[in-house]
């Protein structure tokens, strides 16, 4: 009998996380417990860092880099991991999503930097798209691009289409004259060849509208661009965010009439204080509205040991908001070791926060 693809790339994949962390006890897990090992239906740690979630019929879906062992598993050596579930607790995996190619000549030839995917569904075609952070094999964080790659179905194989700069030739909407004129700005200097894309998240407006919003200007200033209709290309629109500001790993979540987002500083793989931020529209203005962690001196100075990555949106069955927020611990001595930290979203009058959750279900929150 012919191999499935399932089997053939997860058994690989299993193979890769085994050769670092041992397998692990599995039973249902019917809780979350931040920053533990988190085994999948094989008993291997899920590996799917800097990732996001779609909701397909009655499962969600989780797209995250794959890493492996060391510190050679900072870079893409797989792909792009996706695994699926009912509950969110417990997980099967469907394999490598996207994977790299060993044609020296592509773009995602093993050895480039594949980061933060987040996918969502074209709802004319059907097809599913997904959009990442690209680094070119040896050029470091130089490139800063934005790739996309599309598949027939939510678990792939993912076709990638191509990767660039956002916007080439176009100013942002909301550019003054004063940004326009100021030639040692990297705004300016990038605009022939468009902006720079790294740390990025897609969101989907209420309207239909898609977002691609991800660090640029040398992580400076975060922006926000339009995506056409088939979710496949930027549509020539683009707005600065909290310029200036030096976000990055904006997560964005649309509650009580208003938009909000999480973000951390720049500190590299180390943890910092999260920032959040409110605004009436995507396209700005955004004011802070502080760190949203509650806890001890660390843990409000460390985001718990965690970088956001993504606010999943998850309504009860009475049309009640809930949110979770999602961060990664990197460790990136031992890449593969990376850790997730779920935590549900609390208010303090119109302020989303975070407090600390040794275990916690649903229906706690």
């Amino acid at each position: 009998m012919e191999p499935t693809r399932r089997s053939l790339i997860v058994g690989g994949a299993a193979t890769l996380a085994a050769a670092s962390i041992p397998a692990l006890a599995r039973a249902p897990a019917h809780a979350f417990t931040p920053g533990a090992l988190w085994p999948d239906d094989r008993g291997v740690h899920i590996n799917a860092h800097g990732g996001g979630l779609l909701r397909q019929g009655d499962r969600w879906y989780w797209f995250g880099e794959h890493k492996t062992a060391g510190e050679g598993g900072n870079v893409a050596q797989v792909g792009v991991h996706v695994y699926s579930s009912a509950n969110l607790y417990d997980w099967r995996d469907d394999g490598i999503a996207l994977a790299v190619s060993d044609d020296p000549k592509s773009d995602i030839v093993r050895g480039c930097v594949i980061e933060r995917p987040k996918v969502l569904r074209d709802p004319v075609s059907g097809r599913f798209v997904m959009w990442f952070h690209l680094e070119l094999k040896g050029r470091g964080y130089a490139a800063a691009r934005a790739g996309v790659a599309v598949a027939d179905r939510v678990t792939g194989p993912y076709r990638f289409l191509r990767s660039g700069r956002v916007d080439p030739g176009q100013w942002p909407v909301n550019a003054t004259d004063a940004d326009k004129a100021d030639t040692d700005s990297h705004l300016v200097r990038d605009r022939p060849g468009g902006q720079m894309a790294r740390d990025m998240t897609l969101f989907v407006d209420a309207d239909g509208t898609a977002w691609h919003v991800y660090a640029s200007e040398e992580n400076r200033t975060l922006q926000a661009a339009r995506l056409r209709s088939d979710l496949t290309a930027h549509d020539g629109r683009y707005w600065r965010l909290l310029p200036g500001g030096a976000n990055e790993a904006p997560a964005i979540f649309r509650a009580r009439g208003r938009y909000y987002m999480i973000t951390s500083g720049l500190t590299g793989w180390a943890p910092n204080p999260a920032r959040s931020f409110v605004a009436d529209r995507i396209e700005g203005p955004w004011t802070s509205l502080g760190n949203p962690v509650r806890g001890t001196p660390e843990q409000v100075a460390t985001t718990f040991g965690g970088q956001s990555t993504f606010v999943l949106p998850l309504p009860d069955k009475t049309g009640r908001e809930r949110f979770v927020f999602m961060a990664d611990i990197w460790r990136p001595k031992n890449a593969i070791d990376g850790r997730y930290v779920w935590l549900p979203i609390e208010w303090e009058g119109d302020r989303p926060i975070l407090r600390w959750r040794d275990r916690w279900t649903l229906e706690d929150t």
